[in-house]
């Protein structure tokens, strides 16, 4: 399986799982606290830290046209128009510099989900290393094949397309270039329900495009993702807060910094237990390989007994011959006498 390569970290199946936190609306209109949030991910051990890069008027319109209102009673944005919610939730593009200058400080990789040309260009005098594509501008094929034709790495998101959507917008971005592409299996839900991950999907987008893949994950608390590291995941995406008390327009579905350093600890201790297809008894295991039972002698018999069932046990340790030997060593000759404890062994016996 391909890997890509993010500033000096190499994303791949054989590398350790690359945490991203997200910090979208979470800044809850504070450089200060998006700053803090910056300080907080190096502190759990977050790899990256991802922004969004739009204003309002470049991702939508000013418009209370009721296509622009958000009506889905489960959404945590019910009733807010689409102007209204991301004038609220946009990083203003001033903050982007001193973010970035922090995140090379603390020495966490830094990059954006653009969502337009004009947000390309921003972000490419900011030396961005890769560009993340949202799961609504995976049919924006225009966008996409602008982001490629600068060669940089592309994280696509997934959530909500079908398979020939995902497929078409693959095609374009390597039809203009893309050469490092990774894949994420997304659910476009806030927060998504465990049961709509659908988590097997994974080795089949990577073996269906042939890239390494991740999860971009809006669900609560850490098992969905550290399960998906066991299906290939190589890359998780989840979105960061100081404390979803405090509100903000994504804080429902946020992780706070505990919860997020677990993410950190336990997801590499998924990929480590990955391992390699293994039988043989590990070095780890010896102690218990040499508890194994096997049979011993059970109490003294003088040379010349003819062995029977009740001078043998099968017992911890494992000195003796193995328990499957017994209807074998039954009815044979002892050569020598034998002490109760002593491992049963073929030298004992006369064998014919």
């Amino acid at each position: 399986m391909p890997t890509i390569q993010i500033g000096s970290h190499h994303i791949g199946p054989d590398h350790p799982p690359f945490i991203v936190a997200e910090l979208s609306g979470n800044h809850n209109h504070s450089l200060e606290r998006a700053l803090q949030l910056v300080d907080i991910a190096k502190q759990i051990g977050a790899h990256a830290v991802k922004l969004q890069t739009y204003t309002p008027d470049t991702i939508t319109l000013d418009s209370k046209a009721p296509e622009f209102l958000i009506e889905d009673p489960k959404s945590l944005w019910k009733d807010r128009y689409l102007y209204d919610l991301y004038q609220d939730a946009h990083l203003p593009w001033e903050w982007h510099q001193p973010i970035f200058e922090h995140c090379h400080q603390v020495g966490l990789t830094v990059f954006s989900t653009p969502f337009d040309e004009t947000a390309v260009d921003f972000l490419e005098t900011l030396d961005v290393p890769c560009y993340k594509i949202g799961s609504p501008e995976i049919v924006d094929h225009a966008l996409i094949q602008y982001i490629a034709r600068i060669g940089k790495p592309i994280i696509l998101s997934t959530g909500a397309s079908t398979l020939t959507e995902i497929g078409e917008a693959v095609a374009a971005a390597r039809q203009a270039g893309c050469q490092q592409l990774l894949l994420l299996k997304c659910t476009a839900a806030y927060p998504a329900q465990p049961q709509d991950a659908h988590l097997r999907t994974l080795p089949h987008l990577a073996s269906s495009f042939d890239v390494p893949v991740g999860l971009s994950d809006h669900t609560m608390g850490i098992g969905v993702a550290i399960a998906s590291i066991a299906l290939g995941a190589c890359f998780i995406e989840k979105h960061l807060t100081l404390a979803r008390a405090e509100g903000g327009v994504d804080s429902g579905f946020s992780m706070e910094p505990a919860e997020f350093a677990a993410l950190v600890t336990e997801s590499k201790k998924a990929w480590e237990a990955l391992g390699h297809i293994q039988y043989a008894p590990l070095n780890a295991e010896r102690v218990t390989y040499s508890h194994r039972p096997s049979l011993y002698f059970v109490e003294d018999l003088p040379s010349g007994t003819v062995l029977q069932a009740s001078h043998v046990r099968t017992v911890r340790p494992s000195k003796g011959l193995l328990p499957k030997e017994l209807p074998h060593v039954l009815g044979l000759v002892l050569t020598q006498s034998v002490k109760k404890g002593t491992p049963v062994s073929w030298d004992v016996f006369k064998v014919s």
